[in-house]
């Protein structure tokens, strides 16, 4: 397979394309002097991968450069529109080029868009060398990959690129574009809206180009541009990372920042219904006996959200946001059934004293059974309440936190 093809009618981005880690920008991290994937390029030896990292961040490059380091046949299949079948396909061809000596790099794009069926399929073929496979994936591998190929591959983290990093790259594609010129302050605005994405700012590029003469303005990326994209994965690692940011901004009373992680997931796609279920959550958790009247507010902005849903729904998060943000917190609630829970673990045979016991029968009172319990407000027995055990334990500070 010609991994670099010539053909002009192809997108900027994949013109551009760096054919050997002397033309690749970024990723020092992996691919410096006395890292993993140079080590692997220059000696020619490559092995298993799961490379980890944001769009357009050199998962595709990498693989394609690794595979051009010896004398390996290149498969790339995508798991957004191959299925089992294509897989098979893939390893018959792999299986052929192994009887006759020759080792085959098998990329997956978006391997986390397999299931654990088509995933399992890799193994047996990893195992016995037919395949040496490089995964990408942009989101965490730890939910999205399974162990068993986890364990059999290294797992390579990308990172976004910098401004400089996309203006150098941006700076490459527009010798590439004949004819054009951009202007400096086109090109930087370029770079920050492609957000450390090559993809999207080469993509921004070439349709700028489209519709410039030849010389390409601020006025022009602007229009290429429209808005940059969110990036947001309602399952991965964007996820986590952004539903922690809100919580913990709510704890610390950062209202702004609370509000702008919630916008993040929401310009994301999120559910509207996945935060309202926090906010129920945090009401308990983090304001709880502080002002017990926000568990009543978290649940009506619940039961609205689903009655009323989006886009006004917007504003009933912000409003339960601002306010469980402003409110003071108590974590008390929390602590103590964390506290009586580990105590029913430690203590599973625990007896419940006899004199709180039920007594429906003639033969348990004579056994003792409620003995001295008497039903009036505030009522305390001379034994306590809590089995003999655990008796005198606290689970429940009483105390109000200090501010």
């Amino acid at each position: 397979m010609n991994l670099f093809s010539d053909d002009t009618r192809r997108p900027l981005a994949d013109r551009v394309r760096p054919r050997t880690l002397d033309e690749f920008i970024g990723q020092a991290q992996v691919v410096g002097e006395g890292q993993l994937l140079r080590t692997i390029i220059t000696q020619g030896t490559p092995t298993s991968l799961i490379l980890w990292g944001p769009p357009g961040t050199g998962k595709t490059t990498l693989a394609r450069i690794i595979a051009s380091s010896g004398d390996f046949a290149f498969e790339e299949i995508s798991a957004t529109t191959s299925g089992l079948p294509d897989v098979k396909k893939v390893i018959e061809r792999a299986t052929d080029r192994k009887n006759l000596g020759q080792a085959t790099v098998l990329f997956v794009d978006e391997i986390h868009r397999f299931n654990k069926a088509q995933q399992d399929a890799f193994l047996p073929h990893v195992e016995n060398g037919t395949i040496i496979l490089i995964g990408a994936t942009t989101e965490n591998p730890s939910f999205e990959v399974i162990g068993p190929l986890l364990s059999r591959s290294r797992v390579v983290v990308l990172e976004p690129l910098s401004v400089e990093q996309i203006l150098a790259i941006i700076d490459r594609g527009i010798k590439e574009l004949r004819g054009k010129q951009l202007d400096p302050d086109a090109a930087q605005l370029l770079a920050e809206l492609a957000a450390g994405d090559a993809r999207v700012a080469l993509g921004g590029l070439e349709t700028a180009a489209s519709l410039a003469g030849g010389r390409i303005t601020l006025e022009v990326v602007k229009q290429a541009m429209q808005k940059p994209g969110l990036k947001y994965d309602k399952s991965g690692e964007y996820h986590y990372n952004l539903i922690s940011a809100y919580i913990k901004s709510m704890r610390g009373g950062a209202v702004d920042a609370a509000l702008f992680y919630m916008a993040r997931m929401l310009e994301g796609g999120e559910d509207p219904k996945f935060i309202a279920r926090r906010l129920v959550i945090f009401a308990s958790e983090d304001v709880g006996l502080a002002d017990n009247t926000m568990l009543g507010l978290a649940l009506a902005a619940f039961q609205a959200i689903e009655r009323i849903g989006m886009p006004e729904g917007r504003i009933i998060l912000s409003q339960a946001t601002i306010a469980l943000a402003s409110a003071p917190k108590d974590r008390r609630a929390y602590d103590a059934i964390g506290s009586a829970i580990t105590a029913a673990q430690e203590h599973p045979e625990a007896e419940v004293p006899l004199h709180l016991r039920n007594a429906p029968t003639k033969l348990m009172k004579e056994l003792g059974y409620s003995k001295g319990y008497e039903w009036k407000p505030g009522f305390e027995h001379e034994q306590g309440f809590l089995p003999d055990q655990i008796k005198g334990q606290k689970f429940y500070d009483s105390k109000l936190p200090k501010k």
